[in-house]
């Protein structure tokens, strides 16, 4: 029996579990992917302490800290939290059972997908979520960025420095920061696609192309030559095992209170997966110390 479980590996759960071992509660960090969307972040400029950090290197950072506690850890995707005779049971797909007093729910995001045809068939052929992973595999190759926000102008920003031509696909015009547009806008080797559909995937063992249907009346279908796709349009809160316990919002989100607590005591959520309006590295550290605090209070008056 742990005093608290974080599931989570991002900047949500690894504060928590920093704070957790602060205030000697016996803690575990199960997760399915440590860092979580930091460890995807090409270059990081609005981290207070660091001009310019790469994701990576931020993560090393926090990684190097929780390990001065002793937390312990466990790999594996999460499939279920049930809350059982006043305590709680953490679930993992490997048929795991983790039972704590407290639980701090940090699971972040994931990409969404776009759901066209070829889509999941050609996933890591190809299509990929994450430019900061697997763009240098597609250097002097042309691809194909799908999206017209941050995620997706960083994407292209990382692209341009690689690939020999980057098409850059909205259903509408760019929604991006315009420090993030200034760097891509100029770029020779960026074509900007404003208004079109994705129609669906080529290819059979590798992406060969992207067929387009323009919005307009037209509804004209293109199909563009590329090796890579890289989706980039959003993401969805990881909260499929919370599902029938905690209270969701519109959008999937942890629904939570100013101190991190849930609908049900005992459950704290921290970071992109809870309700907060503001999805940033930084707010996500400061919502994982706060869970983290509620969390040893609510163990204290137990």
């Amino acid at each position: 029996m742990y005093d608290l479980v974080i599931i989570g590996m991002g900047p949500a759960g690894l504060t928590a579990a920093v704070y957790a071992a602060r205030k000697k509660l016996s803690t575990l960090l199960v997760g399915k992917q440590y860092g979580g969307q930091m460890a995807w972040a090409s270059g990081v400029e609005n981290y207070i302490g660091f001009q310019y950090i790469t994701g990576p290197e931020l993560l090393s950072k926090f990684e190097d800290h929780v390990k001065q506690y002793p937390v312990e850890r466990v790999e594996a995707e999460v499939v279920k939290l049930t809350r059982e005779n006043g305590h709680f049971i953490t679930r993992t797909a490997g048929g795991e059972e983790f039972h704590s007093r407290a639980v701090i729910v940090a699971s972040g995001k994931a990409p969404r997908r776009l759901n066209a045809p070829g889509e999941r068939e050609l996933t890591g052929r190809g299509v990929s979520y994450c430019a900061v992973c697997d763009a240098p595999l597609f250097a002097g190759m042309d691809v194909a960025v799908v999206g017209g926000g941050n995620s997706a102008l960083t994407a292209a920003y990382d692209l341009i420095k690689i690939a020999k031509q980057v098409y850059v696909v909205s259903l509408a015009e760019w929604t991006a920061d315009p420090i993030i547009v200034d760097k891509v806008k100029d770029a020779p080797n960026l074509t900007k696609l404003v208004g079109y559909e994705t129609v669906r995937i080529e290819g059979n063992e590798r992406v060969t192309g992207i067929t387009l249907r323009s919005l307009d009346g037209r509804k004209e279908e293109k199909k563009i030559p590329v090796q890579g796709v890289f989706i980039e349009i959003g993401t969805v809160p990881s909260t499929h095992f919370v599902e029938g316990l905690l209270e969701l919002n519109e959008k999937g989100e942890i629904k939570v209170d100013c101190d991190c607590s849930t609908s049900v005591p005992g459950a704290f959520a921290a970071g992109d997966v809870s309700s907060i309006p503001e999805k940033q590295i930084i707010v996500a550290a400061g919502e994982g110390a706060k869970a983290a605090l509620g969390a040893y209070r609510y163990l204290l008056n137990q």
